[in-house]
């Protein structure tokens, strides 16, 4: 008898884990599936689990493929499930190529080529269907999305949209997508929701036009560089019942939200400063380093430097100071944005030419908060007092690029739980907008 083996979440169950069990079973005489537990997919970063064990357990049953169930709970089971059932074949889907080649000791290895646009025909739970996703962009950031997002229950990225074809088609064909559209509304009719990384200020046009065929967005950042763009996307999307995000990804990270509710937690006292830097020397032929308009370091990394200013010292600031140094084609190759709040005092730096260590920190009337570079991918922080024996570590996991953390938000957002919005709210993205505003108007008055 030859025995196969195969494990997943199987979360929402639909056409795709039927058809990958389908394949699966053909491969030998004797299914036996591994469905996991919600915590050890909490531990290997598979995030936003909807359907119960039991219920994930019989629809796997359900299908008739299956010959035995087992429960996978730890690391390490694969190869003692394979070695305790004498398995023959381990088969997994093709978007994990190559991760599991280590079982190649014990058995053979197949990937299974995965089902592209998977629907929710036959998912078991009618109110939580599966949110179809399209990318806007086919650029570096785009490429790491449908990566992350296999790590979320309840989401599948099924196409991309580049107004130049090939791109879109070539993107699609080498992240297994579905369809590369160049036709932006034939693109949306394929689609629940867009994930907008696309170059900076295309933005606001593409976040409007999706809203307006009432498609949830998740838009890079920064999402746009206007205030009056932002007030009025968030009101088109309250207006047509859609979610609106911006994609900063340390806003939805667990580490970062830790050091916020440490930070206004009182335990340094009341806030004074807030310091932030970001920065990175980038290569000279990449946008950053030529787009004249709308490159530069502020708008590429100022998002992430405003974030725990607005976070931890409001968004209601008295005065704002920018200092550039510029390259010859005129953009900013490192910036220092200087703030004056109250009862507080913020600087963020950000740098695509400028090399400065990239820390964050918080000081009080009690001690301050340090979190080390790369502080904006936070798995750790320290907070420290008057006596230098005196310090606290804190420390929490970070998975893969962190894109998991803002798309597994925003599945919940659009399934109604909008609960979460305090990790980036509309307030805050509305004033990020307005400082972008004031910084662009800067430059262009001292061209």
């Amino acid at each position: 008898m030859k025995k196969v083996i195969t494990y997943g979440s199987f979360d929402l169950f639909h056409e795709g884990h039927y058809n990958l069990l389908k394949r699966a079973k053909a491969l030998g005489d004797y299914l036996i599936v591994g469905v996991t537990t919600e915590q050890y997919d909490e531990t290997r970063g598979k995030l936003n689990i909807v359907d119960s064990l039991i219920t994930r357990i019989d629809n796997v049953r359900a299908t008739g493929f299956v010959d035995e169930v087992v429960v996978e709970d730890h690391m390490g089971q694969k190869i003692e499930d394979i070695k305790k059932f004498d398995i023959d074949v381990f088969t997994v889907g093709s978007d994990w190529t190559g991760k599991f080649d280590y079982l190649k000791e014990y058995c053979d290895v197949v990937y299974l080529e995965r089902t592209r646009n998977v629907s929710s025909t036959i998912r078991r739970i009618e109110d939580n269907a599966i949110v179809k996703i399209g990318i806007v962009g086919t650029g570096r950031v785009a490429g790491r999305f449908p990566q992350e997002a296999k790590y979320v229950s309840g989401v599948t990225v099924s196409g991309a949209y580049n107004p130049h074809g090939e791109h879109a088609k070539e993107f699609a064909d080498r992240l297994e997508l579905s369809f590369g559209e160049d036709d932006y509304d034939r693109f949306l009719d394929k689609v629940d929701a867009v994930y907008i990384a696309s170059p900076h200020e295309t933005h606001y046009e593409y976040a409007k036009i999706a809203l307006k065929h009432k498609k949830h967005v998740l838009c890079e950042k920064p999402m746009v560089f206007r205030r009056a763009q932002a007030e009025e996307l968030f009101e088109l999307s309250k207006a047509q019942g859609c979610v609106l995000m911006e994609a900063i990804k340390t806003a939805y990270s667990p580490g970062f939200n830790q050091l916020v509710m440490m930070a206004k937690s009182g335990v340094i006292g009341e806030i004074r400063d807030v310091e932030a830097s970001f920065t990175r020397l980038t290569d000279s032929v990449l946008r950053e380093m030529t787009d004249a308009q709308y490159g530069g370091a502020f708008t590429e990394f100022g998002s992430y430097t405003l974030l725990p200013m607005l976070k931890l010292l409001g968004r209601e600031y008295k005065e704002v100071r920018f200092d550039s140094i510029k390259a010859e084609n005129g953009i900013d190759v490192y910036t220092k944005a200087s703030f004056v709040f109250d009862n507080g005092l913020a600087l963020s730096k950000t740098g695509v030419g400028v090399k400065t260590e990239g820390q964050l920190m918080i000081a009080g009337t009690k001690g301050y908060i340090l979190a080390k570079s790369p502080w904006w991918l936070t798995q750790s922080f320290e907070v420290r007092f008057e006596d230098p024996n005196k310090k606290e570590i804190y420390s929490s996991k970070f998975m893969g690029k962190g894109l998991r953390y803002e798309i597994s938000d925003f599945a919940r957002a659009i399934t109604g739980d909008r609960n979460r919005g305090y990790k980036l709210t509309r307030g805050e993205s509305i004033t990020m907008a307005g400082i972008m505003e004031e910084f662009l108007k800067q430059e262009r008055c001292s061209e």
